[in-house]
């Protein structure tokens, strides 16, 4: 198996082209696959009077995307600083012009975020380039995200990927729906993902262990940086023990166990731990046997305790001592 594991920067480096380098490099030292910012062109996706959402309060969402957007050198900069961390560059466009930005520095992947399901154009427009799509479902409806998936696949994308994701921050575990994510890989015949919200690690690698081929966690330097993600974003410390625990994941899923083949291995061990049929006191020959002169005690070298029905009833054809272990040839068929 190969996770994807994309942490996902989002818009956390608040405009700094430094930060957003800073956050490349700790994201690839944790061992993600791949780092996830979001193109904005502000006049080109939102209305100044459009409103915002709950948890962003100390500027409109026009005047951020504004303030924190960069140029499209500073992004090619960005996917090639990527490239150098080991790690590739996905971005989510959130406008078709933010498609045609990303496309003129041959992005290899786009996340169209949840708002966009809706947004046929736009779907239009990503379909058309023919590269690998991570589709979220933060706030769409079946019909909603059938109709996107259909539009997509109708239209020249051929590698999709569908991530369940809820759109709460932070997402509660019983509202995380990996239920929904094993429906969609059965309702699409897509492979599928998981797009975190949820605090700590339990339920993204819980994901992977029923399937999730891509697994996005918000990422961040601190939860006390400036912006409506960090706060609800791992560390690097927390994305870190989030990688280890997939790719242990990984290996163990990867690896078939083949049980006759593992109990052939510990035969010895078998013997030290297993329990076989003795005397439960001193027995007279020409005892037939019933449950009350049989016990159970190791090593499991002699006969099984399993058997102990096929001793019931059988004679004894010598003196036995307190626990000698029964053996087929010291009996006889009453």
């Amino acid at each position: 198996m190969n996770i994807l594991i994309i942490a996902e920067i989002g818009m956390t480096h608040d405009g700094s082209f430094g930060q957003a380098k800073a956050l490349i490099q700790a994201a690839s030292e944790c061992g993600v696959d791949a780092v996830k910012f979001q193109t904005h062109i502000s006049g080109a996706e939102t209305l100044q009077s459009a409103p915002s959402p709950p948890y962003f309060n100390d500027e409109t969402r026009y005047e951020y995307f504004k303030r924190t957007a960069f140029n499209i050198k500073q992004y090619d900069q960005l996917k090639q600083f990527s490239k150098q961390c080991g790690v590739e560059f996905i971005s989510s466009p959130f406008s078709i012009e933010a498609i045609e930005l990303l496309e003129d520095i041959a992005v290899s992947t786009y996340k169209i975020p949840s708002g966009e399901v809706n947004n046929t154009p736009y779907l239009l427009r990503l379909a058309r380039t023919g590269k690998k799509i991570l589709l979220s479902s933060g706030m769409s409806s079946w019909d909603e995200l059938d109709h996107a998936v259909e539009t997509l696949k109708t239209n020249g994308s051929m590698d999709i990927i569908v991530l369940q994701c809820t759109s709460e921050y932070p997402c509660p575990p019983e509202h995380s729906g990996l239920n929904i994510m094993l429906e969609m890989k059965k309702r699409y015949q897509l492979p599928v993902g998981f797009s975190d919200h949820t605090e700590g690690i339990v339920i993204p690698v819980a994901a992977v262990t029923i399937g999730a081929e891509v697994i996005e966690k918000h990422f961040t330097l601190s939860k006390k940086m400036y912006g409506p993600d960090a706060k609800n974003s791992a560390t690097p410390e927390e994305m870190k023990e989030l990688v280890e625990g997939i790719r242990v994941v990984e290996v163990a899923l990867s690896n078939k166990v083949y049980k006759n083949k593992i109990a052939e291995s510990l035969k010895s061990m078998k013997i030290t731990f297993e329990k076989s049929i003795v005397a439960a006191s001193d027995i007279s020959a020409g005892t037939i046997l019933m449950e009350k002169h049989i016990a159970y005690k190791k090593p499991g070298d002699g006969i099984p305790a399993r058997n102990f029905k096929n001793l019931i009833g059988k004679k004894v054809k010598i003196n036995i001592k307190k626990n000698t272990q029964f053996t087929w040839n010291i009996l006889n068929d009453s």
